[in-house]
């Protein structure tokens, strides 16, 4: 069956680094912020939803993917396909965290006839895909997937099957968290998943850990001959894509990262493309000791000999968990319209007991854009490639 192309026409991101793609970017390139954990600076919510009443009825992990999502569906303006033929899919790892304890919380204080009768709508995780999609009329598939830190990238993956294999023609589609509650930052810390020096530093020596964050990160993917004709601006091109499973153990992955080299040679595989044609790898790049050594081995054993770019922007952005790779998606994207990769901040080196990777440190790296790999990889050993191209021509 010959697939469809899909191209990016759209990318916005709220996150702790900056609300706008631009915005966001330059955050990536600055001085890394000190806070622990990473929140999303305030916002004027007025600017995105119709009353008061209609964002108290939402957990804040929604508040974030409807907003990305507005900003989105501005900058690409009306589409011209069926209702039926766009969907939504955005992934989370958790989905309402806050509303949940909040709300526990106030049943212990006064009983249960005084827990919201909106507890269940605002708390389930397809929420914020069933939120964006009733806003727009998008009638298509509405989905989430629900895969820790792997969410993100299985969404913008599963969309882009739904626009190659004919299905739609254009997908909303990326993540969204908010689990920076005081029960959820004591399951990370209590697991001992957080850096206790409060710096996160993917693939350094002195690495202890990630900082936990929030926000999300939403792409309109659009199949290329319907985006050329009614004449979007394309902003890069989604190549290839693959998933697979560790099976191996609930958080640590598996032993050399033969997970990640499989998903990879896979992603690869699926795009076309051989390990030389890679130019830049955005690692999933947790600042965790199992998770980067894993990575850094899986990348030196597919890549040793091409050595192309890599970098981990969550020394900036913290751990968005179910956001994490909607973020850098949005990350590469506008890379590629800049020319520049971020430096990994915090980072001053690449550990010396692990292969010595390309690292991009110190300061961003200009770059002529070309084949790209973005991997996360979550807790349950869910593993996800994205392969991303700069806009056909």
């Amino acid at each position: 069956m010959s697939l469809r192309r899909v191209v990016i026409t759209g990318a916005d991101v709220v996150a702790p680094a900056g609300i706008g793609r631009a915005t966001f970017f330059d955050g990536l390139i600055g001085e890394p912020p000190t806070e622990r954990p990473r929140r999303v600076p305030d916002y004027d919510l007025s600017d995105y939803f119709s009353s008061p009443k209609e964002s108290r009825r939402l957990d804040r992990y929604a508040h974030f993917a409807i907003t990305a999502a507005a900003r989105v569906v501005d900058e690409v303006g009306e589409l011209p396909y069926e209702r039926g033929r766009i969907g939504t899919i955005v992934g989370t790892g958790v989905g309402g965290m806050g509303t949940f304890e909040d709300q526990v919380l106030v049943r212990e204080a006064k009983g249960d006839r005084r827990v919201s009768p909106f507890l269940i709508p605002m708390l389930m995780a397809n929420a914020a895909s069933a939120q964006i999609s009733m806003r727009y009329g998008f009638q298509g598939p509405c989905e989430t997937t629900v895969t820790a830190c792997a969410a993100s990238n299985q969404s913008i993956g599963n969309a882009v099957n739904m626009i190659r294999w004919d299905r739609c023609d254009a997908m909303l589609t990326g993540g969204a968290e908010s689990s920076l509650t005081p029960t959820g930052m004591a399951g990370f810390h209590n697991m001992t998943a957080l850096s206790s020096s409060g710096i996160s530093r993917p693939f350094d020596g002195e690495r202890d850990g990630f900082i936990q964050a929030e926000g999300a990160a939403v792409v309109m993917l659009e199949e290329l001959e319907g985006a050329k004709a009614r004449g979007a601006h394309i902003l890069a091109e989604v190549l290839g894509y693959a998933t697979s499973a560790d099976a191996h153990h609930i958080t640590a992955p598996s032993p050399g990262g033969a997970g990640a080299i499989a998903c990879m040679q896979l992603a690869l595989d699926d795009a076309g493309l051989a390990a030389a044609d890679v130019s830049y790898i955005n690692a999933h790049g947790t600042s965790t000791p199992l998770n980067d050594a894993a990575e850094a081995h899986a990348i030196d054993a597919l890549f040793a000999e091409s050595r192309p770019f890599v970098t981990s922007i969550k020394g900036v952005t913290g751990h968005g968990l179910g956001a994490a790779g909607a973020f850098e998606a949005v990350s590469v994207v506008e890379s590629m319209q800049r020319g520049q990769i971020p430096q990994t901040a915090n980072t001053t080196g690449v550990d010396p007991e692990l292969p010595q990777i390309n690292l991009v440190t110190g300061a961003p790296a200009d770059w002529t854009p070309g084949p790209t790999l973005s991997n996360s990889f979550g807790f349950g050993g869910h593993n996800a490639t994205l392969v991303f191209g700069p806009p056909p021509k």
